[in-house]
């Protein structure tokens, strides 16, 4: 066997068995894996060129000897992608998204099931029990098919219905239990002892955790090829990149604990210099690691009656977890975030409209976690920054999309469409889709990319009719023609500058008194603040378009 358990409460050693949970010696379930990484070190560089690139590329460093290639289904070697629009709209240019959505169900929990199966099947186990949210359990599903072995899912009768179907459609043996997902742990686990099967356990499950650091080794060697550093060279140990900040959402706290141990490893091995600082974000209706964190706390204090729509992450009772997550986001310089539902169905608008990513809600937490700490200057515009979005939405609920989220059209039937074209009958028809008025907008900046990234932010939040012009000059003939209700202009234009359009535009009475939003990335002077007051409703600063100041003023004109 390539690794060793041992106990952090007596560090006590012992061979793997995933029916043996309890350490030997002193009973504890706390055990972790640990690997010859010296020779790893030496001999892995070497491997990688000839890998492909998904989980298994980093089988040495995995609870499982001989990794069974049959049942894989192509999990990790997921995109890193460089969120280019939310990076311009935040102000921080090197923000990127893990998209984990892209894994075989359509979720990280992917990674999990593909190692916890392997090692099941080579330890020739053939029945196992799991307790879920969704997303574990449609994983698990999904391997144990694959595998050949039997699933007990426990879910909490509040994972959405189409996800329910997924599961059962596997074959798995689906308990509903009308709960909250805390007690349907404790259920699992009594039904688990009583027919002795095998049990995941998240954190306390080494294949669970184990899995988890994949993320990491993909993440550094996706980053370095993005940020342009050096290429790996097979004679030589690797130099790979680390991103200043690893945001993800939590529930039980699993899936940081185990990236910040693949992190850990590199750095142990010489791949890296530093871990990243670790931030774990949960819904504001059920976050008791946030709580406790933010009251300095070593133990967490439960919450008892959740009261947030994100069912999938509201673990009440994060337990011995959270000790252990407190104590490597300390090390790291990292931070607990929550978020309310409301911050988070906006950020799942943003990241979609933005960057053409659906994200679930407890993926998107992570994002308005991203959101809210860029606004309170914890992260900063020279950082790096890994988002991971977990999973993909299934269709959104209503409550997340709102009202008039769609329109509807009614076609003209074959007698009326015979007296004309069809192209005439279906474009009448679809003249009815906009509503009669609009809240039309003139965007003046010389940036295509800057105008670009307030059309999209606009957009985002509501039915605007959209003008743009790229300089100062061609901004008064627009604005002339076009009659706005509300102007977003840039101040530092070649020729006609911000201040010149607004000296023309006080001069005549048609346009003298349409709101203006200056926006600028220059620090003006008391003379040119002076110059501004009375003839602007708002003065921004690039980089903070996503700022409650900025939407509020739009509404606020708009309105």
């Amino acid at each position: 066997m390539s690794f060793i358990l041992r106990c952090t409460n007596c560090e006590y050693k012992a061979p793997y068995h995933p029916m043996e949970s309890d350490c030997p010696k002193c009973g504890s379930q706390w055990r972790e894996a640990e690997y010859d990484l010296d020779t790893i070190a030496k001999t892995l560089p070497q491997e990688l060129p000839k890998r492909p690139f998904d989980l298994w590329r980093y089988h040495e460093l995995l609870p499982v000897d001989s990794p069974n290639i049959e049942l894989s289904m192509g999990e990790g070697g997921t995109p890193l992608i460089k969120a280019n629009n939310l990076g311009l709209m935040l102000g921080c240019p090197n923000i990127f998204i893990k998209d984990e959505r892209q894994g075989p169900t359509s979720s990280f929990k992917d990674r999990q099931a593909a190692v916890s199966m392997a090692a099941l099947k080579e330890h020739g186990i053939t029945e196992m029990v799991v307790a879920s949210t969704g997303n574990v359990a449609i994983a698990y599903s999904a391997y144990a098919a694959r595998a050949g072995i039997k699933l007990w899912a426990f879910v909490t009768s509040l994972v959405p219905a189409i996800k329910m179907r997924e599961i059962a459609l596997y074959g798995s043996q689906l308990i509903k239990v009308t709960e909250t997902y805390d007690l349907v742990k404790k259920a699992s686990a009594k039904f688990a002892s009583q027919r002795n099967l095998y049990r995941n356990m998240g954190a306390r499950s080494i294949p669970s955790i184990e899995s988890m650091k994949t993320i990491s080794y993909e993440i550094a060697e996706q980053l370095t090829l993005l940020l342009g550093s050096n290429e790996i060279k097979k004679e030589e140990i690797p130099h790979w990149e680390v991103p200043d900040f690893y945001i993800q959402a939590v529930s039980g706290g699993m899936g940081p604990i185990g990236v910040d141990k693949g992190f850990s490893e590199l750095k142990k091995m010489g791949f890296t210099d530093k871990r990243p600082a670790i931030i774990g974000v949960q819904a504001s209706g059920c976050a008791p690691m946030v709580n406790s964190w933010k009251k300095g706390l070593e133990v967490a204090e439960p919450v008892t009656n959740p009261r947030t729509y994100i069912e999938t992450l509201a673990t009440g009772d994060p337990g011995h977890t959270y000790k252990i997550l407190k104590k490597l986001v300390d090390e790291t310089g990292g931070a607990f975030e929550s978020v309310t539902d409301e911050e988070t169905f906006r950020a799942m608008h943003v990241l979609a409209k933005m960057e053409g990513i659906s994200a679930e809600p407890a993926a998107a937490v992570a994002f308005a976690g991203l959101f809210k700490l860029v606004r309170a200057g914890i992260i900063k515009s020279e950082d790096t920054v890994v988002v991971n979005c977990t999973g993909h939405t299934v269709p959104p609920e209503k409550f997340v999309l709102g009202d008039n989220w769609a329109h509807n059209v009614e076609l003209p039937k074959e007698a009326e469409a015979s007296e004309k074209t069809p192209e005439e009958g279906i474009l009448a028809a679809l003249s009815h889709v906009v509503p009669e008025r609009f809240s039309r907008v003139v965007i003046v900046d010389d940036t295509t990319e800057v105008r670009l990234l307030i059309r999209r932010i606009l957009q985002s939040q509501g039915d605007f009719h959209l003008f743009e012009a790229k300089d100062g000059k061609e901004a008064l003939r627009v604005i002339r023609r076009e009659n706005p209700d509300l102007i977003i202009l840039d101040l530092m234009m070649p020729e006609l500058d911000g201040f010149g359009v607004l000296d023309e535009l006080k001069a005549d009475a048609k346009t003298a008194n349409i709101p203006v939003i200056v926006s600028t990335a220059k620090i003006l002077t008391r003379k040119e603040k002076n110059r501004l007051k009375g003839q602007i409703q708002a003065l921004l600063q690039k980089g903070d378009f996503m700022s409650d100041e900025f939407l509020n003023e739009v509404h606020t004109i708009i309105s």
